[in-house]
């Protein structure tokens, strides 16, 4: 392992090390907390809420933010309780840094969905690949999926590390314009696993926000894992006073991927997180002969299109299946200059294109 990582791996060690520190702080602060709360209602007075409060949130809510939040009494059945009892709380003293750091990113999308392989980290990069398209335009992946990084081979960059410089990590380069940071280039080994709990994610994620030199870009995007957990709160919480442009969410067309794809809608309305709209991946397969197209995945509910009709939520496009995309994956190069006349990549181009209508930037 070179100087580099190896300094790169302490910084994580050093920094997940105080994270106990501050865990231990936090919980008896809470301790505190729950006591002056407890204290506080039998004086027949209630404390103002810390954050802001849920629409649906119940009556005498502490606050998101609050040390006892989704621990306290008056939280008991709201459909928050969850969200909010797992997320960090009290004021973060590195929340302005990493403000002060995401000031020269001019746009900040999430790529999410409640189901694993719907081929969301593909998506990711197909995405980065496209916006980096155009030569005046600086874009970025941060892959956030911990435990499993697909983007340092989606991009050509498994055999890349993390150098450090005076302005804080450096990430690294996909082409000129397309700059990439992940877990993975932290790893000995592709092979490695990543056996980690919820404080040491979340403290990595904090540092890939505050201490990337992710210089002026123009669009940064996200890539996580599945779910609605310890990722997704953290991402959300540090780039709250940022602020995040909005949720790209993909499914494929079948009703088990479109119930988990529910569930991060919820996540997204909970934590008051903007939908740009869905897509849904490996919608149909076209041959890349005779261009005739076949149900793969049949959409037996009506796909993402009734989803989003139901619920309001636009759909962006359908990128059809094509064998060609996987291959192209695994060698990290991008499927839209290989074959620019692709369905897919046409359809991942009119998909772009309406995310940055709908940002205001085209």
């Amino acid at each position: 392992m070179s100087t580099a990582v190896v300094n790169g791996v302490s910084s994580i060690t050093n920094g997940i090390a105080n994270g106990v520190h501050v865990s231990n702080g936090i919980a008896n602060g809470t301790a505190n907390g729950a006591n002056g709360h407890t204290n506080g209602d039998t004086n027949g007075s209630s404390p103002e809420p810390v954050g802001e409060v849920p629409e649906d949130a119940n009556e005498h809510c502490p606050g998101p933010e609050a040390e006892n939040a989704g621990k306290a009494d008056a939280c008991d059945g709201c459909p928050n309780q969850a969200i909010c009892a797992e997320g960090p709380k009290g004021p973060d003293p590195d929340i302005p840094l990493i403000r002060q750091r995401m000031e020269s990113v001019r746009r900040k999308i999430l790529v999410l969905s409640g189901k694993g392989g719907v081929g969301k980290s593909t998506f990711t990069a197909a995405l980065a690949w496209a916006l980096a398209a155009d030569e005046e335009l600086q874009t970025g992946i941060m892959d956030v999926d911990i435990c499993g990084p697909s983007i340092p081979l989606l991009t050509g960059l498994d055999k890349a590390t993390v150098h450090t410089s005076a302005e804080g990590w450096s990430p690294a380069y996909a082409t000129d314009n397309l700059a990439v940071m992940s877990i993975g280039f932290l790893l000995p080994s592709a092979a490695d696993a990543v056996i980690w709990r919820g404080p040491k994610k979340n403290g990595l994620i904090k540092q890939f926000l505050k201490d990337v030199a992710w210089g002026d870009l123009d669009y940064l995007v996200v890539d996580t894992p599945p779910g609605t957990s310890d990722e997704h709160l953290s991402v959300v919480q540090y780039l709250a006073e940022a602020g995040i442009d909005g949720a790209v969410l993909v499914t494929t067309p079948q009703e088990v991927a479109l119930q988990d794809v529910r569930k991060e809608i919820d996540f997204c309305k909970k934590v008051g997180l903007p939908i740009l709209g869905i897509v849904e991946n490996m919608s149909g397969f076209v041959c890349p002969s005779c261009k005739g197209e076949s149900q793969i995945f049949a959409p037996t509910t009506g796909g993402a299109e009734a989803m989003g009709k139901e619920l309001g939520i636009e759909v962006l496009g359908k990128v059809p299946l094509d064998p060609r995309i996987g291959a192209l994956c695994d060698e990290g190069q991008s499927f839209l200059d290989a074959y620019p006349d692709s369905p897919a990549t046409e359809a991942y181009l009119d998909i772009v294109q309406r995310i940055r209508e709908i940002l205001g930037d085209a």
